[in-house]
């Protein structure tokens, strides 16, 4: 009788540990989901947000466009008849097109730059496999030496103002952030800008690295307008 009330009081007290276990899972299991549940609802919310401020931008950059057509409309009429004028305003576009505040069409060539297929493990260093900022720079740099009129990179325009900077594995232009391929539009002579495929230039050092590169030429490139703004803090017109 004894040895059976022992027998009793330890399956009770594995009972009761067994349950106490089981409802401390249950409790943890839901508040896992409780915190998932509430970390998607904040992502969802954060999603919504971010689409509904660029939905807002769109609408108003497209108001924009609709003012800058506007306003080009006026300045034609204005300056019709008056030699002046019309020179003036061939200046202003002249102006706009050598700064990137107009789309530009010519041709030209495409390079485009990926990063390499090769197997990390078989290269002394995984890093030259990708390409970097520099990499870019040192392409749109011999693109300008080579007459580039007009550069676009991923679809954002070249300004005076860009700045092309590396951000992990992606590469910060014009504030935007663009990830490999990287397609660089040229316009220019298309003969004299496809000399950067030259032996020894800097797309055959990318080539050795096993970096992806392409480069062919085209008769006719759209290169998109520069679409933020160009502040100048420091330079003023002499008088």
């Amino acid at each position: 009788m004894k040895n059976k009330k022992i027998i009793s009081m330890v399956l009770g007290g594995m009972c009761f540990a067994l349950t106490l276990g089981i409802c401390i899972q249950i409790k943890t299991v839901t508040g896992s989901n409780s915190i998932a549940g509430e970390s998607n609802s904040e992502n969802n919310e954060l999603r919504a947000e971010v689409l509904k401020y660029k939905e807002r931008y769109d609408n108003q950059y497209k108001e924009l466009e609709k003012a800058e057509k506007e306003l080009e409309k006026q300045r034609q009429k204005a300056t019709q008849n008056n030699s002046d004028l019309e020179q003036k305003e061939e200046a202003i576009k002249n102006g706009n097109k050598m700064i990137g505040l107009t789309e530009v069409t010519g041709p030209g060539v495409i390079v485009t730059l990926s990063d390499g297929k090769k197997d990390a493990n078989t290269v002394l260093n995984a890093s030259d496999l990708i390409v970097h900022d520099t990499d870019v720079l040192s392409v749109i740099n011999e693109l300008k030496n080579a007459g580039a009129e007009a550069i676009s990179i991923n679809e954002q325009r070249i300004a005076p103002t860009t700045s092309i900077s590396c951000g992990g594995n992606i590469i910060d232009i014009n504030g935007e952030k663009v990830g490999a391929p990287f397609e660089i539009k040229a316009i220019g002579l298309p003969e004299q800008l496809a000399a950067l495929s030259r032996q020894g230039g800097y797309l055959e050092i990318l080539k050795e690295a096993s970096v992806g590169v392409d480069l062919k030429k085209s008769n006719h490139i759209t290169i998109p307008k520069y679409t933020g703004v160009i502040t100048y803090k420091y330079t003023q017109n002499t008088k």
